[in-house]
C-alpha cells in the first residue's frame, strides 16, 4: 500500500493526467467562449475596444487568438507556445481594460487576469501532460 505524502505526485495514482486535462479545459473554456461571444457581438466589441483606446481593427486577431489558442490549450497542441501567447494577452488585457484598481469590480477582473496568466505560465513551464497531442507526438 502506498502512503500519500506532501511530495507524492498525483500522477503516481493515475489521477495526474486527468487533473492536467481538467486544468487545461478550465483555462481553455473562458477563452473559447469569450472569442465566440465576440463574434456574436462584433460591432459592440469593436466600439468598446475603440473607446478603450485599442483599435477595433484588432478584433479578428483577438478572436483568433482566443478561440484557436483556447482550443490548442484544450487539446494540448503546441501548448507551450499557446500558453505563452495567452499569458501575454491576458496580462496586457488586465493592464489595458482593468487597471482601475480603485473600482472593486475592475480590481477583481485585473487580479483574475493576472491569476489566469500565472496559470498559463505554469503550463508553459511544465507542459500539457500525458493526455495531450504534444505528449502523443513525442511518443510517436
Amino acid at each position: 500500500m502506498t502512503t500519500l505524502t506532501k511530495t507524492t505526485p498525483a500522477s503516481a495514482f493515475g489521477a495526474g493526467a486527468v487533473l492536467e486535462l481538467a486544468g487545461r479545459a478550465g483555462l481553455a473554456a473562458i477563452f473559447v467562449t469569450s472569442g465566440l461571444q465576440k463574434l456574436g457581438s462584433y460591432a459592440g466589441t469593436t466600439a468598446w475596444m475603440d473607446a478603450s483606446g485599442v483599435p477595433g481593427a484588432l478584433l479578428p486577431a483577438v478572436i483568433a487568438l482566443e478561440v484557436l489558442g483556447g482550443l490548442a490549450i484544450l487539446l494540448g497542441f503546441q501548448t507551450r507556445w499557446a500558453a505563452l501567447a495567452l499569458a501575454a494577452f491576458t496580462a496586457i488585457a488586465a493592464l489595458v481594460f482593468h487597471a482601475d484598481l480603485a473600482d472593486p469590480v475592475q480590481a477583481i477582473m485585473f487580479w483574475k487576469n493576472i491569476a489566469i496568466a500565472g496559470g498559463f505560465l505554469l503550463l508553459a513551464a511544465n507542459g500539457p501532460g500525458r493526455l495531450s497531442v504534444d505528449a502523443r507526438r513525442l511518443r510517436a
